[in-house]
């Protein structure tokens, strides 16, 4: 086990080592923040001091090695917008994201878990067919459009919910919503087949034989070694909530750190977007780490 976790920890770190790379050359395309951040008419001199202040005179490759070198200490330098630490902003923003996703999760999972094996209980029946319609539209509805017509309906035509914000629970009702419905038709889906597959082995038959009831059944034999592929939609999932809610998060002006993300790509505030990315890229890394660990106490055959 402890080989196993070894490589995929030394893969994560070249992952981690080639976005740092392609992350910072990339983010130096977007432009000059100088344009943004002076007067059209500032003088040459107004610019080159800014330059100098924050770094952008310097060649590209002085620039990637300072940027190496404060990155072993923490250091993502200051927001150019914020005059703050890009650390600092980034954390608070993904703080909220962490939360936001983490609900999502936990109530995907029981939901999914529950659903997906009462319907693969009785394949085909009323429960299995409408179990499996709504999970096949949820599975392909796209986020943005459920979170618009979301806000038509419920926010401006019903009134029941506010369009934006983190007030209230109120304000936490929509952006929940939205994230669970795509989550939970693929977990749902992958449920529901695992289950399937494991309910027709020959060890449930034979506790079918001897006598025990339905729930044992489900929830106690088969889930546990139907639950191998479903912790692994479960992960990806999980990581895509806290890489994927940016277009959700932007349409509720939500805190996190993907409204984060994307207000400092438009403001050029380099800083923020490096810290940005590498605080979400680590926390994906470290979510599959744990999840492999947990693939690994399931499986037996990993484990030893």
């Amino acid at each position: 086990m402890k080989g196993f976790l070894g490589k995929r920890a030394i893969a994560s770190a070249i992952s981690l080592v080639g976005l740092i790379i392609l992350v910072f050359f990339l983010s130096r395309l977007t432009g000059d923040p100088t344009d943004l951040y002076l007067p059209l008419d500032a003088s040459q001199e107004a610019r080159e001091n800014f330059r100098n202040i924050h770094g952008l005179n310097d060649p590209l490759m002085v620039q990637f090695g300072r940027f190496v070198g404060d990155l072993a200490r923490l250091d993502f330098g200051m927001s150019i917008r914020r005059a703050e630490p890009a650390l600092d902003a980034v954390l608070r923003g993904f703080a909220w994201t962490l939360q936001l996703a983490a609900i999502t999760m936990v109530l995907v999972t029981l939901l999914a878990i529950v659903i997906g094996s009462l319907a693969a209980f009785r394949v085909g029946g009323l429960f299995d067919r409408l179990a499996t319609f709504f999970s096949l539209i949820g599975a392909s509805a796209p986020d943005f459009w459920i979170a618009i017509v979301a806000i038509v309906l419920f926010s401006v035509n019903l009134g029941w919910v506010p369009t934006s914000g983190t007030g209230t629970p109120w304000h936490w009702i929509l952006p929940i919503g939205v994230l669970f419905i795509r989550p939970f038709g693929l977990i749902l889906q992958v449920v529901r087949g695992s289950m399937i597959s494991t309910l027709s082995s020959a060890y449930i038959k034979t506790a079918r034989a001897k006598g025990v009831k339905n729930r044992p059944i489900i929830f106690v034999h088969a889930l546990r070694n139907a639950m191998l592929p479903v912790i692994t939609v479960i992960g990806d999932q999980a990581a895509g909530l806290l890489n994927g809610a940016v277009v959700v998060e932007s349409i509720f002006g939500f805190p996190g750190v993907g409204k984060l993300m994307i207000d400092s790509i438009l403001q050029r505030d380099f800083a923020v977007v490096l810290a940005a990315i590498m605080v979400t890229a680590l926390a994906i890394f470290v979510m599959n780490l744990l999840i492999d660990v947990l693939y690994a106490v399931l499986d037996p055959r990993i484990r030893y």
